[in-house]
């Protein structure tokens, strides 16, 4: 049905917006890549993977076979890793009805190889005339699906859409906030899953309550002024999905990527702690492209090179916290 919702990507991120959409009495379909999981969704009408105690509303449809709703639809949620959103865009753009469509977007990361922000891949490969949009903030899927007071972005330049993104998702539980800076809300959705990854290492070394907040607050300020390169607004990052979702994601353990830094400092290799997470870590695929950002404009990012040397076998944990450490004493900016 044109007026049906089709959220691509099954994992609990995606599932608990499918869920959100359905509870508001938006018709929806749920999609996602591995058909056997599918096959469970659609027998038990719950994603006892991820989202083991939620059942799906009565609106909330799971299907096995992506095209024919893929063709009708209008608007599509994509909830599936950064890694895997240009095949699924290059599937749209074979459609007849590529160009009509609206995409939302909740995923968190820049794509590997290329550095490219998720609104800067759809406009490659659909073009720039179809109206785009990214919905991100301070959000567990868990939470969400149990209905715990949730607050977002949804960041979009077409008005219309954004309000149209309103009425879908915005309930007595999940709120949503109206923006237009789309650069600024993919920024930080991306650049907290590193600080995370961070924030994780330096609890697992035994560092404190200290040691925290000066890494929430520093990396909120390498995350400002990367975005702010890159053309978003320094407001934006004091909001839901800079300064909001950094908080969270660094300080509980629900964030796979803080999970992913608590491993490492272990003595896991990233390997290991990935396996051991069983869900993508976006954080990990996310800190050398980062980093690269930063080389490429001239940014200053500690916290972002260490973790992306780390990941890439160059220094230990705690060598990468010490060279933070030993860092020269300059100004506060």
């Amino acid at each position: 049905m044109a007026d049906s919702t089709l959220v691509a990507g099954a994992g609990s991120w995606g599932t608990a917006l499918a869920i959100t959409l359905a509870r508001n009495k938006q018709a929806t379909y749920l999609w996602g890549r591995n058909p056997e999981h599918m096959s469970e969704l659609i027998k038990n009408r719950c994603n006892k993977r991820y989202l083991p105690d939620t059942e799906f509303p009565a609106l909330l449809e799971p299907i096995a076979d992506l095209t024919p709703h893929l063709e009708s639809t209008r608007d599509i949620v994509i909830g599936l890793p950064c890694k895997a959103l240009r095949p699924f865009l290059e599937q749209i753009a074979t459609l007849q009805t590529a160009q009509e469509k609206r995409i939302v977007w909740a995923c968190k990361g820049i794509e590997p190889g290329t550095q490219m922000l998720v609104h800067e891949i759809i406009e490659e490969v659909l073009g720039k005339d179809i109206s785009i949009a990214v919905l991100s903030g301070p959000s567990f899927a868990g939470e969400v699906a149990t209905q715990q007071p949730t607050a977002v972005t949804i960041a979009s330049k077409d008005q219309q859409f954004i309000d149209d993104l309103t009425r879908q998702f915005h309930s007595k539980s999940f709120r949503t906030y109206a923006s237009h800076d789309v650069i600024g809300v993919e920024i930080g959705g991306a650049v907290k899953n590193v600080m995370a990854i961070a924030a994780g290492i330096a609890d697992g070394l035994g560092f404190g309550a200290n040691t925290g907040a000066a890494l929430i607050t520093r990396g909120l300020a390498e995350m400002t002024r990367l975005g702010v390169a890159m053309g978003g607004q320094p407001e934006t990052f004091m909001g839901l999905a800079g300064f909001g979702d950094l908080v969270l994601t660094c300080t509980d353990n629900q964030s796979r990527n803080r999970r992913f830094g608590l491993l490492m400092a272990k003595g896991k290799t990233v390997d290991e702690a990935s396996e051991t997470i069983g869900q993508v870590v976006e954080g990990a695929r996310t800190a050398s492209e980062v980093a690269t950002l930063a080389a490429k404009y001239q940014i200053e990012m500690p916290i972002t090179n260490q973790v992306s040397k780390l990941l890439n076998g160059e220094c230990s944990p705690r060598e990468a916290v010490e060279a933070l450490l030993s860092r020269e004493p300059k100004q506060e900016v």
